[in-house]
């Protein structure tokens, strides 16, 4: 049976590592938003690889459902209090945990 970690530490390898202005690196997190932690490039390439490690048919996932990801602006929070409206749904590692724990991909 596929564990919560092993999904996590799999796509902590296969995404580029955030870092705080310092250099600090940010880890991924189960519940992090996958869109405001990786550029869409390198998150589809991992999950053409998550569909062939953890063999779940990622098929019936639409990124149109989670495209465009409004991103807010670093400085953002110093003008204004108002939160940014997303439009789409989030992804999170959690996700994708679940989905290979059942074998197909659980969010339609």
């Amino acid at each position: 049976m596929v564990t919560d970690d092993e999904v996590l530490a799999f796509f902590r390898r296969e995404l580029p590592v955030l870092a705080t202005l310092r250099f600090k690196p940010i880890p991924l997190k189960l519940d992090d938003i996958l869109q405001e932690y990786a550029p869409a490039d390198d998150l589809l390439t991992a999950i053409d690889k998550y569909d062939a490690v953890f063999n779940v048919d990622v098929s019936p996932l639409n990124l149109d459902d989670y495209y465009p990801w409004e991103i807010p602006w670093f400085f953002r929070q110093w003008f204004t209090q108002k939160p940014v409206i997303q439009t789409r749904k989030p992804l999170s590692v959690r996700m994708f945990a679940e989905s290979a724990r059942a074998g197909r991909w659980l969010y339609s």
